[in-house]
């Protein structure tokens, strides 16, 4: 019988940090932040430290980068875990409901680099808390953005784990492995992953569409070759993926969920079994099919 309780907030790696942080006065060192944060921390954080936090080193730089996030953090949104723990149940008990074969993962809220709002593993996602909650954000937001999180990270840990790195068509995999879990979030929460992308993407769908389809094609004819920012493939890529803080000027960050999630979203729309459907873009075997079965290129292709 499926019990909801089990599920609540893990924060106790986050409590360690931002005890850290205030018996430093807000400047922990590199030795400080891996004596005491680092080194006997739980999995949340070792999920995490693999390019995210990365290193003592590199963290003690970005927490005096960027301490008016860690300390808005600490003292506005790491006192609410307790009420985060009845957002994780309410989007747990619709995924149970939608995807009762599917397990449902440990949640850690923990501090980085400043780099990621979150990852997952198999049996676990985590937050990144002064991503998460960065100077400006109020409470009630923030509380909206983890409960989407939730939902968006969970459907990652529902996805094989495999490197795509070497793909062909990189740009159309990656669309879909983060459109997918932005359409399940939407389903499960009854809300928009991101008003802002949808307020700027829809308007203007054809030609955002025509834009992929043309970063698409350099990202395939390039391979695996070369792919830093400045290379032809590199500039298509990240300008739909992988820049947070750096999206081209006039977009939001990483459009290219939402042009998967509009794939994701046609693909269900027109198959019989929803549920398989929700599983063929899970597990993400052939993207193309995907692509051809949604219905979406021929719709904004044609006149």
């Amino acid at each position: 019988e499926f019990d909801v309780f089990q599920y609540q907030v893990q924060a106790a790696d986050a409590d360690r940090f931002a005890e850290l942080f205030r018996r430093t006065q807000g400047h922990p060192t590199a030795d400080q932040i891996a004596k005491y944060y680092l080194q006997g921390a739980g999995r949340g954080v070792a999920i995490f430290t693999p390019g995210r936090i990365e290193s003592a080193e590199r963290m003690a730089t970005r927490v005096g980068e960027l301490n008016a996030d860690y300390r808005h953090a600490i003292d506005t949104c790491l006192p609410l875990t307790a009420t985060l723990s009845q957002e994780l149940r309410a989007v747990y008990l619709a995924y149970h409901g939608l995807l009762p074969q599917y397990p449902l993962p440990q949640i850690y809220l923990v501090f980085g680099a400043g780099n990621s709002g979150g990852t997952a593993a198999p049996d676990a996602q985590v937050l990144g808390l002064e991503v998460a909650c960065r100077s400006g954000i109020g409470a009630d937001e923030y509380r909206s953005y983890m409960r989407m999180m939730f939902a968006h990270e969970t459907a990652h840990s529902w996805q094989p784990q495999v490197d795509d790195s070497g793909a062909s068509d990189l740009l159309l995999i990656t669309a879909l492995r983060e459109g997918t879990p932005d359409f399940l979030a939407g389903l499960v929460t009854g809300t928009n992953p991101s008003q802002e992308r949808d307020d700027f993407a829809r308007p203007q769908e054809r030609a955002l569409w025509a834009q992929f389809q043309r970063d698409r094609h350099v990202v395939i004819a390039a391979g695996s070759s070369d792919f830093s920012r400045e290379s032809a493939a590199g500039q298509a890529y990240y300008r739909w993926f992988a820049n947070y803080g750096n999206a081209p000027a006039g977009w939001p960050h990483e459009v290219g969920y939402w042009v998967g999630m509009q794939i994701a979203a046609d693909y269900v729309a027109r198959s019989q079994d929803k549920v398989q459907a929700i599983r063929d873009l899970l597990e993400l075997k052939d993207p193309q099919a995907i692509l051809s079965a949604s219905g979406y290129q021929e719709r904004m292709e044609t006149p």
